[in-house]
């Protein structure tokens, strides 16, 4: 009746958007005329979206020129039934041509009022012992039910039906073999309902497809926004780290190198030749993070990321802007993996350069790095300022903090960070690096 294209036809709604044709079942479905046919339906069903009464109009008119205006020449109907039949004039013969057609109209608006009406109509035309070909027009509109109505109507409709071909098969049973009227009418009957009910699945199948087609583009969008999320907190991080600890080293020695310039001009020379070292090593730490982040051809020369081992630079650096670092470590700290000796890295940087900034120059901070089997514990504590506390925001997290937590969270730690017992601001992360174990009852 309509929509009746192949299912390999939908080429336009999966790849979103765009013509991503489904792989052709078999040699029929790349055939020329297949395809023409996919066309064609794809068009009809999109005139059919931007005006409905269209199609509904069209069917209407269908029906009415197969079978309305056979029984307008030809009243007598066939033969071997003639003198069974009743013979209305033009106007009561229009009246139900017009009641069994003119429902069809609303078929897919109320195909269950549509059948409703037409099934009255045909029981009156049966009544009357009047037999038209417009008949037909039961067909579809049980099939129009099947396709667009409630399904839980389709029962009630059904037995409704094999009753009324039931009376047709014993009202003409003296001209028709009451067995071959029944198989005739309820094979018809049948192949209306499956019909209706195999277009009905199909775009049921279609509309799931579409969904699914939605749902994964959905989700692959997510995937790539929370991609692009974790890269930039990533950097973000990263870029934290580089700048802001060197540039407190800097700032520091820009101010101790200030003091000295009057009194020791030899120590303001040394504090601007640290400032000068300090600043070419994090533009060459900036070069490498904006060479892995630049889409270039040519793969950029990278550094190695900084481990354990590279803490005694750290150390050496924060001690020429004036703190004090004493440095503790316990177990084998060379075996870690080289991601989790950068983030002791970076913990223990991040922790320094809070104490360079609100503890100031004059200060001490014993840093402890320990690995006891699985459990690696990292704690930097100061002694504050001289003279007074240490002088940190109450109620505010910076960046810095957050970075930390971060890559705790990672491998499963925490980090804690506030005042100290005796003064000063203390630092503790712990981590866990005993490996995850794997959840039981997985594929084998």
């Amino acid at each position: 009746m309509e929509d009746m294209t192949p299912v390999n036809s939908y080429d336009s709604t999966l790849g979103g958007g765009q013509d991503t044709a489904l792989p052709p079942a078999d040699a029929l479905s790349g055939h020329p005329l297949v395809a023409r046919a996919a066309r064609i339906g794809q068009r009809t069903r999109q005139a059919d979206r931007n005006r409905p009464w269209v199609l509904d109009t069209a069917v209407v008119t269908w029906v009415f020129l197969m079978f309305c205006v056979p029984d307008l020449v030809d009243s007598d109907g066939p033969h071997h039934i003639h003198a069974m039949i009743t013979r209305l004039p033009l106007a009561g013969t229009l009246a139900l041509q017009a009641g069994l057609v003119l429902p069809l109209l609303w078929r897919r608006r109320a195909p269950t009022v549509t059948f409703t009406l037409v099934l009255t109509v045909f029981l009156v035309q049966l009544s009357l012992g009047v037999l038209l070909r417009a008949d037909a027009a039961l067909l579809v509109a049980v099939y129009s039910l099947a396709l667009h109505g409630r399904l839980r109507h389709l029962p009630w409709a059904v037995a409704a039906m094999a009753g009324t071909l039931s009376l047709v098969a014993v009202r003409y049973s003296s001209a028709v073999s009451a067995p071959d009227a029944l198989f005739f009418l309820f094979s018809t009957a049948t192949a209306a309902v499956a019909l209706g009910l195999a277009v009905r699945i199909r775009r049921a199948q279609l509309a799931g497809l579409r969904e699914r087609a939605a749902r994964l583009e959905t989700e692959r969008d997510q995937r790539s926004r929370l991609a692009a999320i974790t890269e930039r907190t990533r950097v973000a991080r990263e870029m934290h780290d580089i700048i802001g600890h060197n540039l407190s080293v800097i700032i520091t020695l820009a101010d101790g190198g200030a003091y000295a310039a009057e009194a020791t001009p030899e120590r303001g020379k040394e504090a601007l030749l640290l400032i000068g070292s300090t600043g070419r090593r994090a533009l060459g730490e900036l070069r490498r993070m904006l060479g892995v982040l630049r889409e270039q051809s040519d793969a950029p020369q990278l550094n190695p990321q900084p481990v354990i081992a590279d803490l005694d630079a750290l150390y050496t650096r924060i001690r020429a802007a004036g703190p004090r670092v004493v440095y503790h470590s316990g177990g084998d700290l060379d075996t870690l993996d080289p991601a989790v000796q950068l983030m002791v890295y970076r913990i223990v940087q991040e922790a320094l350069t809070n104490t360079l900034k609100h503890a100031g120059p004059d200060t001490r901070a014993d840093v402890a790095v320990s690995l006891d089997g699985a459990r690696l514990r990292v704690r930097v504590r100061d002694t504050g300022p001289p003279g007074g506390p240490a002088q940190r925001p109450p109620h505010t997290e910076g960046h810095g903090l957050s970075g930390m937590r971060e890559r705790a969270a990672l491998y499963g730690g925490q980090v804690v960070a506030g005042p100290g017992p005796g003064g000063g601001w203390t630092v503790e992360a712990v981590l866990n690096l005993a490996p995850v174990p794997e959840p039981s009852g997985g594929p084998t």
